[in-house]
């Protein structure tokens, strides 16, 4: 018997590699996943100019930033955007000043496509064997109204599913579908009941990496988890000559991990 509903993955075109050249851009989602990336020692940049939660502010981001990834992931998280009165221009950040200098509009799925597909083209010019993820955001907004909420994230899911069926180089990784449907008990979400818990984005983190990585990366990661560990423990008396010889031997399977992955930085 099943008691569960699990999300099918799409297989993609292409794989992730060990010290893949990656850019992540979106929503607060964007960076738990991104970090994680950076963790397990992909060069990684993880929203460069902050948390950027709509399609426009991605185009921004990607506009004002240099990088020329591999691999490019996109995490939409509204469709909803402030425009400063003054200069008619949609903001990333209102900046905590007064609410009455912006308008709040919703952006339409053919709106939130364009802002898509030229961020992906940009992408695209500076490096032509750019791959891009997009997913949408499991966090919810109550500000909104679920009601509300929801159809934010069904415009966003459309103008994905728009993108990627327009672009060879576009995939859609499912983590809204995974958190609504394969993790729906509130037991994965922290306390606000609205952002996903870290076990939750662990799993997020599992289910990816069982698609996206090549079978070069899943070994690197199997051979950099011992010395991440060793790296993070935390002794009771770090004079101690066990300690010391523990941390030479460390030291060493370092020296031969970076000779395997020259690109490694530790």
């Amino acid at each position: 018997m099943d008691f569960r509903t699990i999300v099918n993955i799409p297989e993609p075109t292409f794989s992730i590699g060990p010290q893949e050249r990656m850019l992540f851009v979106g929503s607060c989602f964007a960076d738990n996943i991104g970090r994680r990336f950076v963790e397990e020692k992909f060069r990684a940049t993880v929203n460069p100019f902050g948390v950027m939660y709509n399609p426009c502010s991605i185009l921004h981001t990607v506009e004002r930033c240099d990088e020329a990834p591999r691999v490019a992931l996109f995490t939409l998280g509204t469709n909803h955007v402030y425009r400063l009165k003054e200069t008619g221009e949609i903001v990333d950040n209102c900046l905590k000043r007064p609410q009455r200098l912006f308008q709040e509009e919703e952006l339409s799925v053919e709106t939130c496509l364009d802002y898509l597909q030229r961020a992906v083209d940009i992408l695209a010019a500076r490096n032509p064997e750019v791959q891009v993820v997009v997913t949408v955001s499991p966090i919810r907004y109550a500000k909104y109204g679920y009601h509300g909420s929801q159809l934010s994230k069904a415009t966003l899911l459309l103008a994905a599913d728009r993108l990627v069926k327009a672009n060879d180089r576009c995939s859609y990784f499912p983590a809204y579908e995974i958190v609504n449907d394969e993790l729906r008990d509130y037991r994965f979400y922290r306390e606000d009941m609205l952002h996903p818990s870290s076990q939750a984005v662990e799993y997020i983190w599992q289910r990816f990496s069982e698609v996206y990585f090549s079978e070069a990366a899943k070994r690197f990661l199997a051979e950099w988890r011992p010395i991440k560990e060793a790296l993070g423990h935390k002794p009771f008396h770090p004079e101690a000559e066990a300690y010391k010889a523990f941390m030479e031997r460390t030291r060493q399977k370092m020296e031969e991990l970076k000779q395997r992955y020259p690109l490694l930085e530790i």
